[in-house]
This record gives C-alpha cells, sequence and structure tokens, in this order.
C-alpha cells in the first residue's frame, strides 16, 4: 500500500536569521519548493520585506509574514537587520529576535505548517515539537566550517574563550587535513565561544539549535564536501539534508544592470577584474588603498564594489592619491549595489577577487573567471582554504602575520591566476573548469531539489 504522504504537497514555514545573506537563501530554497507546488510562509521584518519580495517567484504560493523586531538596550532605535548595525553589536540583535518567540508560536498555531526552518534561533524545535511540526536546521554556510568550529567533539567549555592553539587545532575525526588554520587566523574563530543573545554563546546557541532539531539541512553538494557533511551527520547523531547551492535563477530584468553591462562590454573577453566584498566587509582606509593600488598595478581593466573604508563618507574620499586621474576609463570603484551574479557572468570578466563569502562562493564556481580570495571573518577563510588548498580552484592573498595584504601581493596574486602560461594559472583554471563543469550540468540543482524533497516527505510518514 503506498504512502500518501509521499505524493501531497505540504507547507513550509521559514524563520531565518535576520541577515540579507541568510533570509536570501531561504528564499532561494522556497521558490525552488514553490516550483513543486509546496507552501512556504516566510517570517521576516519589515525592513526586508522590501528588500526581499522583488525576489518571490511564487507569491500565489509564498506568503510573507512581518513580525515587529523588539527594542534592545544598546541597538540603535529601528534597528532589524544585521545590516543596520556594526558585526560588535549581533548580540543584542539576537536577543531581539529571540524576543519575537511568542509573535512566531502564535503565528505557528495558526498556520500549521508541516515543517519550520531556521537556523540561529534554537529554540524553534521547542516551540515546534509540541505542535507537531518538524524542525529543520537549515545551515547556509559551508559545511566544512560547521564541521571544524560547531561540533561537539570541539569540547567549547562555556564561559571560556578558546585559545589560539586550540582553535588551530581541528577536531577529533575531522575529514580533512588540508582545510586548516594558519597562524593568527585562528583567533578570527574565537566567535563561538563569545556571547550571542542574553546568557548563551555562539557555540551553545548554534550546537543546541543542530542538536534540538529533527533533521539537519546544509545548503551544498555531495560531490564538493561529501565527507564533511558524513561527520557532522556523525557528529550529531541525525541525517543530514541536502539541498544544493540553490542559487537564485538568471535575472530577466535588464534595468538595474544595464549601466554596468554597457561598461563590461567595452573590454575585451578576460580582461576585466572585479572585486566585490559583499555587503558587510568594511576595510581599513589603509587596507582599501592598498587593494586599489594592487589593482592598478595589473595594468587591466576593473570594476570594484566595496563599501567606504572606515572613516570615509564614500569610496572617492578614500582614493589613493591620484588613483582616479591614472585610472579614468580604465576602472570603476562603486560604494553602491551591483548585480554580482550577472557581472560575474559576463564575458568580459576574467578574474574575480572576493571576500569568499559562501553566496559568493558558489557564486564564482560556477562563473569562469579566475579566482583570487581576500577572506577576513571565520567562516570566510575556511571557505577559502577549501578552495585554495581542498579544490585547488584559486590563489588566496598573502598577508602578513598581523593580517594585512600589500598592494604587490594583491597584484601578485591576480597576475598568477591570469596568466594562462603560469604553473598557477594552469592549475586553477584546469581545476576550476572540471568543478564548473560538474555544477553546471544539466538538472544538477534540480535534482538536489527533489532529492531534499523526498527526504523531507520521509520524516513525515507515519508511524507504523
Amino acid at each position: 500500500m503506498s504512502d500518501p504522504t509521499m505524493d501531497r504537497t505540504f507547507h513550509v514555514a521559514m524563520f531565518p536569521w535576520l541577515a540579507i545573506g541568510h533570509m536570501t537563501p531561504f528564499l532561494h530554497l522556497g521558490n525552488n519548493l514553490a516550483a513543486r507546488g509546496h507552501r512556504v510562509s516566510f517570517y521576516l521584518p519589515k525592513k526586508a520585506l522590501s528588500l526581499l519580495q522583488d525576489h518571490n517567484s511564487h507569491p500565489d504560493l509564498i506568503t510573507f509574514h512581518v513580525f515587529k523586531v523588539p527594542h534592545v538596550d544598546g541597538l540603535p532605535p529601528g534597528t532589524e537587520t544585521a545590516s543596520d548595525i556594526p558585526i560588535s553589536d549581533t548580540s543584542l540583535l539576537v536577543a531581539a529576535m529571540d524576543r519575537t518567540r511568542d509573535q512566531f508560536e502564535s503565528s505557528l498555531l495558526e498556520t500549521r505548517p508541516d515543517f519550520v526552518f531556521y537556523d540561529v534561533a534554537h529554540w524553534v524545535p521547542m516551540v515546534a515539537r509540541p505542535l507537531g511540526i518538524k524542525a529543520i536546521c537549515y545551515k547556509v554556510v559551508a559545511a566544512s566550517s560547521i564541521a571544524i568550529a560547531l561540533v561537539p567533539a570541539r569540547k567549547v567549555v562555556p564561559g571560556m574563550l578558546l585559545t589560539e592553539k586550540e582553535l588551530a587545532e581541528v577536531p577529533p575525526g575531522y575529514p580533512s587535513r588540508t582545510v586548516v588554520l594558519h597562524g593568527g587566523e585562528a583567533r578570527s574563530l574565537q566567535f563561538v565561544s563569545m556571547p550571542f543573545g542574553e546568557g548563551i554563546t555562539f557555540y551553545e546557541r548554534t550546537t543546541a539549535a543542530m542538536r534540538e532539531s529533527d533533521a539537519l539541512a546544509i545548503r551544498t553538494c555531495r560531490e564538493l564536501e561529501g565527507n564533511f557533511c558524513n561527520y557532522i551527520s556523525e557528529q550529531y547523531g541525525k541525517p543530514v539534508f541536502l539541498t544544493g547551492p540553490v542559487l537564485p535563477f538568471p535575472s530577466t530584468s535588464e534595468t538595474s544592470e544595464e549601466q554596468w553591462i554597457s561598461r563590461l562590454s567595452q573590454f575585451e573577453t578576460g580582461s576585466v577584474i572585479f572585486c566585490a566584498f559583499g555587503s558587510q566587509y568594511i576595510l581599513e582606509i589603509d587596507q582599501f588603498q592598498e587593494l586599489l593600488l594592487g589593482i592598478e598595478a595589473t595594468e587591466r581593466p576593473f570594476l570594484v564594489s566595496l563599501k567606504p573604508p572606515n572613516g570615509a563618507a564614500s569610496v572617492e574620499e578614500a582614493f589613493p592619491p591620484g588613483f582616479g586621474e591614472r585610472t579614468k576609463g580604465r576602472g570603476t570603484v562603486t560604494g553602491g549595489w551591483v548585480p554580482q551574479p550577472q557581472i560575474l557572468r559576463h564575458k568580459s570578466v576574467g578574474c574575480f577577487v572576493s571576500h569568499c563569502g559562501f553566496g559568493s562562493m558558489w557564486e564564482s564556481l560556477m562563473c569562469e573567471s579566475q579566482l583570487v580570495l581576500v577572506p577576513h571573518l571565520g567562516d570566510q577563510i575556511l571557505n577559502a582554504r577549501l578552495l585554495a588548498e581542498e579544490l585547488r580552484v584559486a590563489v588566496e592573498v598573502d598577508r602578513t602575520e598581523h593580517g594585512l595584504f600589500s598592494k604587490e601581493s594583491m597584484r601578485k596574486a591576480i597576475e598568477s591566476v591570469m596568466d594562462p602560461d603560469g604553473e598557477v594559472g594552469k592549475t586553477v583554471r584546469k581545476n576550476h573548469a572540471r568543478w564548473r563543469e560538474t555544477l553546471t550540468a544539466t538538472n544538477f540543482m534540480s535534482d538536489y531539489v527533489d532529492e531534499f524533497v523526498r527526504n523531507l516527505r520521509s520524516i513525515l510518514r507515519p508511524h507504523a
């Protein structure tokens, strides 16, 4: 006798962390589920609604539920997302998110979904379980990062900061001896034992969120990170369902990107350096200038999208002396938004200088540009290790023991990957082409989502 739960559509509630870099991949997954007939209730603050509603490809099946973010002392009035605050205030925003629990629980009582997907809100399983709702902890960061920093084998002691030596050591059973942290970079992972909300650390919150779930889901694929996913599953004793990259579908709108496409089209194929560091990476002014001078020294055309550095009101104000005049007609530096996926698909772009955030990591693997990595935060550093040392598809910019790069190290990294005759360029180009072929194969992403749906249905089966 067939199981009816294996055929029917289901209803998913989504409650992602209040950062656009988390809400966006949740919505991409929601669009993929809705394309298969499933309903999605997406919970977000009002300020995020204006940014995401145009990316809802199935408004008939995806419903946005706006909630109020309570004020917490120390947060600027009106704070609703991580983009509104410096990274140092993140713990306060987490506390504000936790205070939405009553709003969320009341809504679940009304909507009664089959599943609720969450990441940072570790209390979601306690709300969902009494209502008979399956709680899926959905991680939109690399499995390799989770496996090295957020597994029980790490044995983080509450209230104690991990030392640099402890952070540099991989946990027992970690499936790679290549993806490791060097020197002072381990300090970038100290956030795992720091406060993340009221009376709880990042490690305690994240491991509780994963431990209390009915299943774990990760935005990755087994071809890239299968060994890390297996390790996480063993550590937590839970199934790990993979969604694949779930990247957005190519945009059909030309209005927002026309100026950039037109500008890029004046340059030769594969000649342009594109540099973008995401919405939260803010450089110090000296590093901002070293980066620009390093790109200038390549004598290639460029498009740089960076936030103004600390202490500057605009990118132009922070230019090195004479930079604007010397590079006029050859390069553009903007502090505003650019359509990164569309730019990476342009034939003129030959090198992508990235901070190696997880979204940018996927986009870089699937584009034809050569890759140069300038990671800043802990998970970005681990992503960079995966690409540069495990997969050997990219080059990471050399830095001093204090974590600083120079214009010369920037120039050398870019030229090493763009030189078609150099050994480094040949190696990364060959490896990158192999991975791009895998990830862009027909039905690769859709097959992952189909499998993910089957896995979700399997845990809805009634017990005998």
